[in-house]
């Protein structure tokens, strides 16, 4: 079986390692930049079991495992434990979505010992998700890099067709048959995805995450604040003596039309004003994290099929990247679609 996958993010790389274990002739598209350089950029993202659904909850729990099996391949840590804190109007589903899963969890009163955040005011309530912690982006890329050498080329893929025996990929490096196509381009699957009747979320936005300088020695837990007023934000420690903030900017501002520039402005003065107001950091960016995001998707993903070809969309998907690659590779040998609701009862 031949296997064509189109962009070498964080979950393209994983199925494409996944179909490699398994046996499989697998090319990996990568348009420009190199693998893992456009949404799955920069060094750490927060890993969570934390979420608002029971599935979404069960799917994480599945991904850790997924982690743990790379740490052990790698022998290197990829996930730095601390723990997750969750505060802001949804803290009780989403303890209750932790509790239906089975996953530990607690809600603290502000004042509690068990918080460490740099909040000058901590919430009035909170949900501490122990398992959380720190996923070490460097550590995950140099591990898929390795993995899948030699699977994956620089070619800009431009147009696709779907065949009565496969399917038909045309790119700069010519045209090609495979028997089956997945798409994992990140900005560049809905266009793709829309020439063989396959829709996916068009909508563009950009973001930007700030990182700010802080003691070296702080052991703050990563933190997802979503207020009923003000900026919600998620925040990490992202190195020593780094602290990274990232802000729900009104949409208006964030557009895509807004242009990068116009966007970037307005992210670093919110955020900047956040942080003076509500951080124990030094308010001074020491650096600046752009990505494109589909505006309007909360955590999650979903799968569409045309034929021999499967596109994949959603947003915050680093954290489930070692489950999404083994259920891929699955659906592009067995031709399925899967199901979030059926994925989270395997």
């Amino acid at each position: 079986m031949r296997v064509a996958v189109v962009g070498a993010g964080v979950v393209g790389l994983s199925t494409t390692a996944e179909l490699l274990r398994r046996g499989v002739d697998v090319v990996c598209h990568e348009r420009a930049g190199g693998p893992m350089a456009q949404r799955s950029a920069g060094s750490s993202r927060i890993f969570r079991l934390a979420h608002p659904t029971p599935d979404l909850v069960r799917l994480a729990q599945a991904a850790r495992e997924g982690f743990g099996r790379w740490e052990q391949a790698s022998h290197t840590a990829m996930i730095a434990p601390g723990g997750c804190v969750i505060s802001g109007d949804q803290v009780s589903g989403w303890a209750a979505a932790m509790a239906a899963a089975g996953a530990a969890h607690e809600i603290v009163d502000g004042r509690s010992g068990r918080l460490r955040l740099p909040a000058r005011r901590p919430p009035s309530a909170a949900l501490v998700d122990p398992s959380g912690g720190v996923i070490d982006v460097d550590a995950v890329r140099a591990h898929l890099i390795e993995v899948t050498s030699g699977a994956v080329v620089q070619n800009h893929v431009y147009a696709l067709e779907d065949t009565p025996t496969g399917a038909t990929v045309w790119s700069s490096a010519g045209t090609a048959r495979f028997d089956a196509v997945l798409l994992t381009a990140g900005a560049g699957t809905s266009p793709l995805a829309a020439q063989v009747g396959i829709y996916t979320p068009p909508a563009l936005a950009h973001h930007v995450r700030f990182t700010f300088p802080v003691d070296p020695a702080v052991s703050w837990q990563c933190w997802i604040d979503k207020p009923s007023a003000g900026l919600a934000t998620y925040q990490h420690r992202s190195g020593p003596g780094r602290w990274a903030v990232g802000g729900s900017i009104d949409p208006g501002q964030v557009a895509w039309e807004a242009g990068r520039d116009a966007a970037t402005a307005a992210s670093r003065d919110a955020v900047l004003r956040y942080a003076r107001e509500h951080l124990a950091v030094e308010p001074r960016v020491v650096d600046t994290l752009y990505c494109v995001t589909t505006p309007g998707l909360a955590d999650g993903f979903e799968f569409r099929r045309h034929g021999a070809i499967l596109a994949v969309s959603g947003e915050n998907l680093f954290k489930f990247a070692p489950l999404l690659g083994e259920v891929l590779a699955e659906a592009c040998t067995g031709g399925s679609t899967p199901a979030v609701a059926d994925l989270a009862r395997r």
